[in-house]
């Protein structure tokens, strides 16, 4: 086998088992953290692949004056390969060093203090949990973790990848006064599926600090990572930051560095990925300036009708069955949001997509519409289909008549890889649930600009900055937003909003374009130059602050979707 491929199936298969190793500064300076002057001190890394956290601690240990190095009983690592954990051996040994080794899957030892445990409680727990994403996390692997996450009191869903299981496992081996410092993926922060984690380390610590990283740290990953450490029991409301531009780095840090920030209740803590001062600007302008989208109208959810492909009918199918508007079937936008390109969805914009045979028809006839012609036949092909027994249409009676949503006054495109958009909808048809609608309420209607001005001045980079720290990520970099998240998002306040727009009004229909076709940097500039500058009365520096922190935050959600299916470790 030539070298270059024996290279390529050694990394593909620490691809697979998560495992991508860690610098060793990021080691030294968690084991040197950690042990915290404690000769005595009892530590544990839970998945030491070849052994740079062992070698971390036990060099600290030796330099703080414990007589072995680790040959006491002092450090301990336990990794499922046991090539890797050879290895870890030999490099030990080459430094005189030692460590309890255990070749197991660490969800399968369980926590000091358990009926079968052989572990003893530990003053440290240090390490890089292997990472990999559920769609890998399967089986009795995945079964074990969840179930020894929810030993510790923390549920996790389906989604969860490898390390929130292994963190919060982890957590159980840690004495209570004990010191936790882990690499973890940034979508500790930034996740759905990581709520219970969050909320398990506000529960189980005292004092817990992050430290963020300008640059990738692993050259073979694109996740971006945050170290965390931890310690003490209790629980806290408070986290302490750094910001440092790489590895090399954090020997710089020094006592009273850190920025402390307080946690909302619950949701994600996306905002902490942002530097102090940009996360300060961007309070201080939403406060002054901005308002949530929830002021104008709540989002809604579209109509749910358990098969789409059979209610969303194309003009072809209509005619074929002699389903007739207002009769048999609505006006709708179609499934998906790939067709709203621009500002407004018009008459004209739907009967485009009618022509070119797009399904832009909705089943819904009156409730006292007759099963005869044209329309019984088309419901015996659906019954033939077995859509009577899709969920949403077992609890509805008939089951061909979805509850189909009065058209909105602006669509909200919710899963978007850019930015979520509202689109005015001029065309007055109702939609499914591939997007949010939002319904101007009384007050907002009565400020008549609203449901023309809020599609062009929600791009600007104060709200698109606020749709990365209020959305969530997921796979594949999707940014989605739910009605009550979107509802948060924070868009130009009426008296701002009615400026800005008697500044752009005349320019709609040149930026339409430029957004149709694609050149939405351009409009987000100059809506910037008006709302956040002119209006606003930002300065430059102010304004491309938040233009960066938006973009920087975009750039992590979008890398993260590119990086592979595994993405770090030990």
């Amino acid at each position: 086998m030539s070298t270059s491929l024996a290279v390529v199936e050694v990394v593909e298969d620490r691809k697979t088992r998560g495992a991508f190793f860690t610098p060793p500064a990021i080691a030294d300076f968690l084991a040197h953290w950690a042990l915290a002057g404690r000769a005595g001190a009892r530590v544990l890394d839970p998945t030491c692949g070849e052994g740079v956290f062992l070698q971390a601690a036990a060099r600290r240990l030796r330099d703080l004056g414990s007589a072995d190095g680790g040959l006491d009983g002092q450090v301990y690592g336990v990794d499922v390969h046991k090539p890797t954990l050879l290895r870890a051996a030999t490099t030990l040994e080459s430094e005189g060093l030692d460590a309890h080794l255990i070749p197991a899957d660490f969800f399968q030892l369980d926590p000091p203090g358990e009926l079968f445990s052989t572990m003893p409680l530990f003053d440290a727990v240090i390490g890089n949990p292997p990472f990999v994403r559920y769609q890998q996390h399967i089986g009795e692997t995945r079964r074990a973790s969840i179930q020894a996450a929810f030993h510790q009191g923390v549920r996790l869903s389906g989604l969860a990848s490898s390390w929130a299981a292994l963190l919060v496992h982890a957590g159980g081996f840690l004495a209570p006064d004990g010191r936790l410092g882990m690499v973890m993926p940034a979508e500790l922060l930034t996740v759905g599926y990581a709520e219970p984690v969050r909320q398990w380390l506000r529960r189980r610590f005292a004092a817990v600090k992050l430290v963020f990283f300008e640059r990738l740290q692993f050259a073979e990953a694109l996740e971006n990572v945050v170290l965390l450490l931890a310690h003490g029991s209790g629980g806290c409301d408070a986290f302490s930051l750094y910001h440092v531009h790489d590895a090399e780095d954090l020997h710089r840090i020094q006592p009273f560095d850190e920025f402390a920030v307080t946690l909302s209740a619950e949701g994600k803590w996306t905002d902490l990925l942002l530097s102090m001062p940009q996360r300060q600007l961007f309070k201080r302008v939403v406060a002054e300036h901005f308002t949530n989208l929830g002021t104008y109208g709540s989002p809604e959810l579209g109509t749910v009708t358990g098969a789409n492909s059979f209610f969303a009918l194309n003009e072809s199918t209509r005619k074929d069955y002699g389903l007739l508007d207002g009769v048999h079937v609505r006006k709708i936008s179609p499934p998906g949001t790939r067709h709203l390109r621009g500002l407004t969805f018009t008459n004209g914009d739907w009967e485009r997509l009618r022509d070119a045979d797009e399904p832009v028809w909705i089943l819904h006839p009156d409730s006292d519409t007759p099963r005869r012609g044209g329309f019984d036949r088309y419901l015996k092909m659906g019954e033939e289909l077995g859509v009577p027994e899709a969920y949403k249409c077992t609890v509805r009676t008939p089951w061909w008549r979805p509850p189909v949503v009065s058209p909105p006054d602006l669509f909200f495109t919710y899963m978007s890889h850019r930015y979520p958009r509202l689109v005015t909808n001029r065309a007055r048809a109702t939609l499914v649930n591939s997007m949010h609608g939002v319904r101007l309420r009384t007050v907002a209607a009565a400020l008549r600009v609203a449901r023309e001005a809020l599609p062009l001045l929600v791009l600007n980079s104060v709200t698109m900055l606020g749709a990365e720290v209020f959305g969530r990520s997921y796979g594949g970099g999707i940014l989605k937003m739910e009605p009550r998240e979107a509802a948060s998002l924070p868009v130009p306040k009426p008296e701002v909003l009615e400026a800005a727009w008697a500044a752009l009004r005349d320019e709609r229909e040149v930026l339409d374009r430029q957004l149709r076709n694609g050149l939405w940097t351009n409009v987000v500039a100059r809506v910037d130059e008006v709302l956040l500058r002119e209006v606003a009365k930002l300065s430059g520096e102010e304004a491309t602050e938040l233009h960066d922190a938006a973009q920087s935050l975009r750039t992590r959600r979008l890398g993260h979707g590119r990086a592979s299916g595994a993405v770090n470790g030990n």
